[in-house]
């Protein structure tokens, strides 16, 4: 099984030349792709000298993290299209890692690596874990790595450490580009397990996440594009219309009263409102077992509150 590992940027230079130069150290057979979303802070000059042999995809205008992983997967042939993040360090054996639940089982068509923090001694993110509400949280956030076995209910892969089997990810058509960025992982997620696709879990698939690299860590951009992906996903999920509704509202209730109260915003409501009107009306039924039932209301808040 041969890889594409597609690699998206905006300005973030010096992040991406130690992610390449961590992926050059990899076991495993691969191509690497990386698609510049119009920096313009000389990556493409980086990559020409230090890493020629990368596949590089300049795009005119910044698309966003999903539109640029369909731009780079176009270009690639592999069996398999592995996401990194340009701020991830990946370790020797990561892309082997991930490749080998999709050799071993050809009903999985996604498998979520594991991206740990600076110093290596937390999580930051094992996957993805989905409560009622459909909130997303980061699994395994601040535990041991060696807690691996017991770290929830897998919904689905995060976008910044994952691999897709490409005849899945052709299949239910890439990431949906309305999704600039946040949300887009979930929504794909969803999508391939609706279409009938496992998800699986690569332990062994590690790499140092440095966080905030591209956006920057509780920024006005990163909690209008985390508000607008949470009012799309609701909307084209029809939470609202389940019996999970209460729990949605009730944890969305109380991020936009934490944006009044620390930002004196209303961001996080209005990108909501942006984000329920581009999903458009129609809604699609949510497939059995991505929810993870154990993350009650409690739960949900204590996530909310230690950065999920």
């Amino acid at each position: 099984m041969r890889a594409d590992i597609v690699v998206v940027t905006w300005h973030g230079r010096e992040v991406l030349a130690s992610c390449l130069e961590h992926l050059e150290r990899q076991t495993e057979r691969h191509r690497v792709i990386v698609v510049d979303n119009a920096s313009g802070d000389g990556t493409a000059e980086l990559v020409g000298e230090r890493f020629p042999h990368v596949t590089f995809v300049e795009l005119p205008e910044n698309r966003g993290f999903g539109a640029a992983v369909n731009a780079g997967a176009a270009v690639g042939d592999g069996e398999a299209i592995v996401l990194v993040n340009n701020d991830v360090d990946a370790d020797p054996g990561f892309v082997a890692a991930l490749l080998a639940p999709l050799r071993g089982d050809a009903r999985v068509g996604m498998v979520a690596g594991m991206t740990l923090m600076p110093g290596r001694e937390a999580v930051d993110a094992f996957g993805i874990q989905l409560d009622a509400g459909l909130a997303a949280y980061n699994r395994l956030r601040h535990a041991s790595p060696a807690e691996a076995e017991n770290a929830g209910l897998l919904a689905g892969p995060s976008g910044g450490a994952a691999a897709y089997r490409r005849a899945a990810f052709d299949a239910v058509g890439g990431f949906d580009e309305t999704l600039i960025a946040y949300g887009e992982d979930v929504d794909l997620l969803l999508r391939l397990r609706a279409a009938g696709w496992k998800a699986a879990a690569a332990p062994a698939a590690r790499g140092v996440h440095l966080g905030g690299a591209t956006i920057g860590v509780d920024s006005p951009q990163q909690r209008w594009l985390s508000g607008f992906a949470r009012g799309f996903l609701l909307r084209r999920w029809g939470v609202l219309r389940s019996r999970s509704a209460l729990h949605a509202l009730t944890v969305d209730a109380l991020v936009i009263g934490w944006g009044v109260a620390r930002h004196r915003t209303l961001s996080p409501l209005r990108s909501r409102v942006a984000g329920w009107r581009a999903a458009g009306r129609g809604s699609r039924l949510l497939p059995a077992g991505a929810v993870d039932e154990s993350i009650r209301l409690v739960e949900a808040v204590r996530r909310l509150r230690s950065a999920r």
